[in-house]
C-alpha cells in the first residue's frame, strides 16, 4: 500500500493552491487568440522543446487559440555549412541568394517545423505545420535588393489559421513567405512574421521568446511595463540597441495593428509563458497602449 508523507501532502496542495490562483487569468483568456514566437537556443533541446510543447497544448485546453511562429537560424547554418554553402552577411544580415533561400526553404519547413508539430502531439495536442506560402498566409516582397530573398510581409491571409484554432488544431508556422508574382520565395525573419501574423489576427498577445530577460534600461534592469512611446525613446536614445532594436520594432508594428500587448520574454525560464499568462508576476518587458 503507497502512503501520503508529509512532503507528498505540502506538494499536492501547492499545485492546487497554484491551480486556484491562475483561475482568473484562465477566465480572462478564455478564446483569447495568442501568438507565440519560439525561438533560440530552446529549439535545440529536447527537454526545452517538450516543456514549449506542453505549455503550447495546456493553452488550447483552457481554452485559448495559440499559434506557434517558429524560426531556425542555427539549423539553416549547419545545413549550409554541410552542403558548402558560404553565407555572406550585410550589417549583420544573411545574403539569401536562391540556392540559400532553397536550403532556408527545406529546413524551416521539412524539419524544425515538423519536429515542433511532433512535440505537440506527444504532449496530447493536435497540430498543423505550414508556412506562409500555404494559402497564401504571407506574401512577401523583398526587404532590401542587397539581401536577395529576404522578404518583408506585405499582404496576410490569415484565415486558415483561424479555421484551424476553430477545429481544435493549434497552427505552427515557418516564415517562408510567397512573393508578389506568387513565383519567389522569401526567408522571412522569425520575429517579424509572428508580428505579421499576430497583427492580421488582432491577437490578444504577441509572445516572442528569447534568450534574454527582456528590454533593459540604461542602469540594466529590465523594464517591465512599457508604452509605445517609452520604446521609441529608448531605441531614439540607444538604450535599445543590438539584436533588441528588430524584436521592440517588431513589437511596436503589432500595437499599431491592434495587437493588445506584446510580450518580450526569457524563453530559457521553466514555463516561461504561462508565467506571463498566468501569474501576476508575469516574465518579461510587456509593450502596450497606456490603458
Amino acid at each position: 500500500m503507497k502512503k501520503r508523507t508529509p512532503d507528498m501532502n505540502r506538494d499536492w496542495i501547492a499545485t492546487a493552491r497554484t491551480l486556484s490562483e491562475a483561475l482568473p487569468y484562465l477566465q480572462r483568456y478564455s478564446g483569447a487568440v495568442v501568438v507565440v514566437k519560439f525561438g533560440g537556443n530552446a529549439m535545440g533541446d529536447a527537454d526545452a522543446m517538450a516543456e514549449f510543447a506542453r505549455d503550447i497544448v495546456l493553452m488550447k485546453q483552457v481554452g485559448m487559440n495559440p499559434v506557434v511562429v517558429h524560426g531556425g537560424g542555427p539549423m539553416i547554418n549547419q545545413m549550409l555549412d554541410k552542403l558548402g554553402i558560404k553565407t555572406e552577411f550585410v550589417r549583420g544580415q544573411r545574403v539569401t541568394d536562391k540556392d540559400t533561400v532553397e536550403v532556408v526553404e527545406m529546413v524551416l519547413t521539412g524539419l524544425v517545423n515538423k519536429r515542433i508539430v511532433q512535440a505537440i502531439m506527444d504532449e496530447g495536442g493536435r497540430a498543423v505545420g505550414l508556412s506562409g506560402k500555404d494559402d497564401d498566409l504571407m506574401v512577401a516582397e523583398a526587404l532590401n535588393p542587397e539581401l536577395g530573398f529576404v522578404g518583408r510581409p506585405v499582404e496576410m491571409n490569415v484565415q486558415v489559421l483561424r479555421d484551424l484554432n476553430a477545429a481544435g488544431i493549434i497552427p505552427v508556422v515557418a516564415p517562408v513567405a510567397t512573393g508578389m508574382d506568387m513565383l519567389e520565395t522569401f526567408n522571412v525573419n522569425g520575429d517579424t512574421a509572428a508580428g505579421a501574423i499576430a497583427g492580421a489576427l488582432k491577437a490578444d498577445r504577441l509572445l516572442l521568446l528569447t534568450d534574454v530577460p527582456g528590454i533593459k534600461d540604461a542602469s540594466g534592469e529590465v523594464v517591465t511595463q512599457l508604452t509605445p512611446d517609452q520604446v521609441r525613446a529608448m531605441i531614439a536614445d540607444g538604450t535599445i540597441s543590438g539584436g533588441m532594436i528588430p524584436k521592440a520594432e517588431t513589437a511596436l508594428m503589432a500595437v499599431e495593428q491592434g495587437v493588445r500587448a506584446v510580450v518580450i520574454l526569457d524563453g530559457r525560464l521553466p514555463n516561461a509563458s504561462l508565467l506571463e499568462l498566468f501569474t501576476e508576476h508575469g516574465a518579461g518587458s510587456i509593450i502596450r497602449e497606456p490603458r
